[in-house]
């Protein structure tokens, strides 16, 4: 943890708590990465011999997004004398003077990138403050809260905490499969530091030395814990506890990373998968009508190019869901998306989703830079963020972020770019190559798994899972015909083409203990002849 500021002012406020048997309230968010940061903290500090211990994960349809003063005041109920919040905190200053006027100190852990201003917490641990030395500034929440419990760790162990009181010395790599599960949940990029958290957290799951909820999850998801890769964590594993936020309160969600119960696991595992269930649905919906309302902004219809920043909205669209709309819309049309919902207060609430080469934060902040007035509360990442304002502020913010991001979205940014690693030799089409890739990883944001293209003659098709297409195809040059399979894309121009160029990652399949190679194809589209 050398370099990152704060930890060790973090460490004596925890040890004061600790040695003064205080309360104390972790205040989460309601995604993947605050409820497994959640987990950490909890298991963590009770692993310590903290006894006073709780927490709060705001509800997103009554408290919106971290530290506010209305979770303050629900958390003063518990009686805290600390607040910590995990994967939030660091644009929270309403709420921080809240907790300061009812005498609750607080630590900030987040990841999230501040604004000029600081809140007057405590003490702040985030590695993307000024002047912060800590080489890694991709932390996800989650690793910043695993990072300052292992601070804690070793000025206990110094101290002679554990021997003092008979407490074993916690191991906190027991923790890292919670790691690996936000870190590749919340897509931040895999630098160095990050690949080697997610590797181990991996690692662990593989082998069986994972928290029950983990395993849970991954039976309810089909999933094989032994074969576990970062997509079943980003894909599977991510969206059901998400869902939990998403729909209902991320509580559960928590809950199933808390529990040793394999039976209590299984039954919140369960629920969870549920919620998903139910938000694939509420999200099929949605994503129809945005891409309808977004198609409606091209008024010389589809080859048009779409204005530099799509803003949409509609009163019955469900908050929980439009993030996930925004990056659907944002992956068709290649475009920064804005994307809102109607609250009960008239105000709306928005979730971004952007494109390489437009940072959404920053753009977000000239906008209020320029017209202070016109965005009641905003932060997030260059990726993403999450903003509101009063619904009669709509039409002016669409004016201005439109001119904001055409200002800064030069024209390169705008063309879509499929990056390949080139096209294999037809030698190369070989379960023994798929093998040797799964060995180097994990892949993930920003070191993603190779992807070769080619030209392909489609010889069988098949549909699966409602919208898959399971295709058998022979490449051009070889002496053997291949298997693909291809995702949500029966609706897709390419689908019954005869001959297709696709941009495709090389995937092994397994079936009844029998390993085969197949395609696993990302783009495609139709080639004449």
């Amino acid at each position: 943890v050398a370099g990152l500021s704060g930890v060790q002012s973090a460490c004596d406020l925890l040890i004061a708590a600790l040695e003064q048997e205080q309360r104390i309230v972790i205040v989460g968010d309601f995604d993947a990465d605050g409820a497994t940061s959640t987990a950490v903290a909890i298991r963590a500090l009770r692993a310590m011999g903290a006894t006073q211990l709780d927490y709060l994960v705001p509800n997103r349809f009554a408290f919106g997004y971290g530290l506010t003063p209305q979770i303050v005041d629900e958390a003063a109920k518990l009686g805290p004398h600390l607040i910590i919040t995990v994967d939030n905190g660091v644009s929270s200053h309403a709420g921080v003077a809240r907790a300061r006027e009812l005498g609750i100190k607080v630590l900030i852990t987040d990841h999230h990138l501040p604004a000029d201003e600081l809140p007057a917490a405590d003490v702040i641990v985030n590695p993307n403050l000024p002047g912060d030395e800590f080489p890694s500034k991709a932390l996800a929440g989650v690793g910043v809260i695993f990072y300052v419990m292992t601070a804690l760790r070793a000025r206990l162990r110094d101290a002679g905490w554990f021997a003092q009181r008979r407490i074993a010395e916690p191991r906190l790599a027991e923790l890292l499969d919670l790691v690996a599960l936000g870190t590749v949940a919340d897509v931040v990029p895999l630098d160095h530091n990050n690949r080697r958290l997610v590797a181990q957290g991996l690692a662990r799951i593989r082998a069986g030395h994972c928290q029950q909820g983990i395993t849970a999850l991954l039976e309810v998801a089909g999933r094989e814990q032994r074969r576990l890769t970062t997509t079943d964590l980003g894909f599977a594993l991510g969206p059901r506890l998400n869902a939990a936020g998403r729909l209902a309160d991320m509580s559960v969600g928590i809950e199933c990373l808390l529990t040793d119960s394999s039976h209590q696991a299984a039954l919140m595992a369960e629920q969870l998968d549920q919620l998903n269930r139910e938000r694939r649905e509420i999200e099929a919906d949605m994503r129809e009508h945005a891409f309808a309302l977004s198609e409606a902004m091209l008024p010389g219809g589809a080859e048009t190019d779409p204005p530099a920043a799509l803003v949409l909205f509609h009163d019955d669209w469900h908050q929980g869901i439009i993030g996930i709309v925004a990056a659907r819309v944002k992956d068709r049309f290649h475009r920064p998306v804005f994307a809102f919902a109607a609250n009960d207060d008239g105000t709306i609430k928005g979730s971004a989703r952007s494109i390489p080469g437009l940072h959404s934060r920053d753009a977000l902040e000239r906008v209020h830079a320029t017209r202070p007035h016109l965005i009641s509360q905003f932060g997030g990442h260059a990726m993403a963020a999450g903003l509101s304002l009063p619904a009669d502020h709509l039409e002016e913010f669409r004016v201005a972020i439109v001119e904001v991001v055409d200002d800064l979205l030069d024209d390169a940014s705008r063309e879509r770019i499929l990056w390949s690693d080139g096209e294999l030799d037809k030698r190369d089409f070989r379960l023994e190559i798929a093998r040797l890739l799964g060995e180097i990883a994990p892949w993930g944001q920003a070191f993603p798994e190779p992807r070769f293209d080619g030209v392909f003659t489609v010889e069988d098709r098949r549909v699966v899972g409602g919208n898959h297409l399971r295709l058998v195809l022979s490449h051009e040059g070889g002496d053997k015909t291949l298997s693909a399979i291809a995702f949500n894309a029966c609706d897709e121009d390419w689908a019954d083409a005869g001959r297709i160029r696709a941009l495709f990652k090389l995937d092994i399949n397994h079936y009844r203990e029998v390993e085969t190679l197949q395609l696993m194809i990302d783009y495609a589209e139709a080639v004449a002849g």
